[in-house]
């Protein structure tokens, strides 16, 4: 089985960063490896479409890069499924959007972990391709490949915050990410993410993540580290492709018509 090279940052107590995908080319992927300097690309399945074959293929090329792991979002409708289907493609690690309580976050730890008397999950043997198909499947080495699967939670609803302890308080949760969006619509008051009231409240995320053993990790510009670094996080996932393309559409264009006198 592939080591997990996320695990392997947080079992060391070092410094990690992700970038977010939402164009699964393969091509993409590999762009992003031969940069080197990311330790996993996270697949917003959230946002866009997408099919179980290209789950597969964002697995291997992965693959391709002994530096590298992957993550994908992973939405509340279908928890379970998208997990093992995520993971049994090569995915190493799971992050679960919109969780509200305790029992969202029992559901979350039992979809990664195995279905053994010890591991108390709801994972059996499933002969996909992280696992050789059949040739590792149920083995030793395909528990431990489960626990290594790094879990994180959006931390991301007016109920999940006022939860905090109780969801930080259940094993397995190894990271929580704040989304400052969706708490700002959550309490009535969209498109104040930046608003000092809901930076609070990161705050508060961030501290009780600490409190609690459980890794932060932020989302920012690399100017924009030094708030996260004060408060003690060490995690960071920064950019998307879409942005990327956005952002050089946006300077390039003008800069065309200024020459050309319009």
């Amino acid at each position: 089985m592939r080591p997990n090279k996320l695990r392997e940052r947080l079992n060391n107590e070092e410094p990690s960063l992700g970038t977010n995908a939402m164009i699964l080319w393969p091509g993409v992927v590999e762009m992003i490896g031969h940069a080197g300097g990311f330790d996993y690309i996270q697949f917003q399945s959230e946002y866009v479409p997408y099919d179980l074959h290209q789950l597969d293929h964002l697995g291997r090329t992965v693959e391709l890069f002994a530096n590298m792991t992957s993550m994908i979002k992973v939405e509340s409708e279908m928890r379970s499924h998208l997990t093992k289907r995520s993971i049994g493609s090569g995915i190493q690690n799971i992050l679960f959007a919109d969780i509200r309580s305790v029992e969202e976050a029992e559901e979350s730890v039992a979809a990664v972990r195995a279905d053994t008397p010890q591991k108390g999950g709801m994972h059996g043997s499933e002969d996909r391709r992280f696992a050789g198909y059949y040739l590792e499947s149920g083995s030793p080495n395909y528990i431990q490949a489960l626990d290594d699967v790094v879990i994180a939670l959006m931390i991301e609803k007016e109920e999940a915050v006022k939860n905090l302890d109780a969801i930080l308080s259940v094993e397995g949760i190894d990271m929580t990410v704040f989304g400052g969006n969706d708490f700002s619509m959550s309490i009535g008051k969209p498109g104040q993410a930046a608003s000092k009231e809901v930076q609070d409240i990161q705050d508060y995320v961030i501290k009780t993540s600490l409190k609690h053993g459980v890794h932060p990790r932020a989302g920012c510009i690399p100017d924009d580290m030094d708030r996260f670094i004060e408060l003690g996080v060490k995690h960071f996932c920064m950019g998307t492709d879409l942005s990327t393309i956005y952002r050089w559409a946006l300077e390039t264009s003008p800069k065309f018509w200024e020459r050309m006198g319009k």
